[in-house]
């Protein structure tokens, strides 16, 4: 009776280096693209890539002919965070940090920086100083191209390293694309972080879809004046972008600020402002001004007054029916 075969492994480490080396070699490549705004020139091996990826096998689709084919354009992904994926398609490894990540920089590593391996280990050694580059960059490639084990690295990363900086960019890419155990944690982290979180620019570049998730928390650590006048900063910035007015840009969100909540001359100074500058619908603010007559936290449907963690107190709060769960 024959002996069955027996499949012996040669070191894992001198085959990664070697297909590693290929990265972005014009030696041996078949398949170039010409990626991000910059228009940079990357070149690949079309069965590696179709073989690791389905996007890729689509995309590149049988070679015609001989001789390199026409230059592949994909100009919505930044140069650095394609060749971090084709990194991950030959080696199954991918240098990330906080801020960048680059399978090609030179230096020494720093604090949140560490190699992420396919189903293996992650070695905590001292990698490569990367140009900057949002991680969220490459968790979004991975996305879109169907890399489900990159996304998931990609996602434990920045869940690891997540920060007052990073924090709200991660929120977008989270409700952009679904991701909801991300959505979770950074909404959970800016509830803790409420006030940092606020004063930075990835807040000021919310989508609505995202802002609308905070606006409805009752455990942002901010009192209602300053969500009132963080929500103006950042419908002015969308209005900038979108050229449109600036009630229209908070129309979607402005309705989960709690305006009950704030004292009768902080309401008289907000509405003399939103005269001068519309932001919240008119009514409201008669809805809020109601609450105060009838000190009833319920005597103005759709006038929310239940107040947040971070809710300074105030005198008339007492006659407001809900109180912070």
């Amino acid at each position: 009776m024959e002996t069955p075969g027996l499949v012996v492994h040669g070191e894992a480490a001198p085959f990664s280096t070697a297909l590693r080396s290929l990265l972005n070699n014009p030696q041996y490549s078949d398949v170039c693209f010409v990626v991000g705004q910059e228009r940079q020139e990357v070149f690949a091996h079309r069965c590696l890539l179709a073989c690791r990826c389905n996007f890729f096998q689509r995309l590149l689709g049988p070679k015609l002919g001989p001789g390199m084919p026409s230059p592949v354009v994909l100009s919505s992904v930044p140069a650095d965070a394609f060749l971090a994926v084709l990194e991950f398609l030959y080696a199954n490894s991918v240098r990330l940090h906080r801020h960048s990540v680059s399978p090609l920089g030179g230096g020494l590593g720093e604090r949140g920086r560490g190699v992420l391996r396919g189903r293996g280990r992650r070695n905590s050694l001292p990698l490569p100083r990367p140009p900057t580059l949002q991680v969220l960059e490459v968790l979004t490639a991975a996305v879109e191209y169907g890399l489900e084990e990159l996304r998931e690295l990609c996602l434990e990363f920045v869940v690891k390293v997540l920060d007052v900086e990073l924090v709200c960019e991660a929120l977008q890419v989270a409700v952009t694309f679904g991701l909801g155990p991300l959505q979770e944690r950074c909404i959970a982290f800016i509830e803790a972080h409420t006030q940092e979180a606020l004063r930075t620019r990835g807040f000021l570049e919310l989508s609505a879809p995202a802002l609308l998730p905070l606006l409805r928390s009752d455990k942002l650590c901010v009192d209602e004046a300053e969500l009132v006048l963080a929500a103006r900063s950042w419908a002015r910035v969308g209005a900038a972008v979108l050229e449109r007015p600036v009630a229209e840009v908070a129309a979607p969100v402005v309705r989960e600020l709690r305006l009950a909540l704030l004292a009768p001359a902080e309401l008289s100074a907000l509405e003399e402002q939103n005269q001068r500058e519309p932001l919240i619908p008119v009514e409201q603010i008669v809805e809020a001004w109601k609450c105060h007559a009838l000190r009833r936290g319920d005597a103005a449907r759709g006038a929310p007054c239940r107040r947040r963690r971070g809710t300074l107190p105030r005198e008339h709060h007492c006659f407001l029916d809900l109180s912070f769960k």
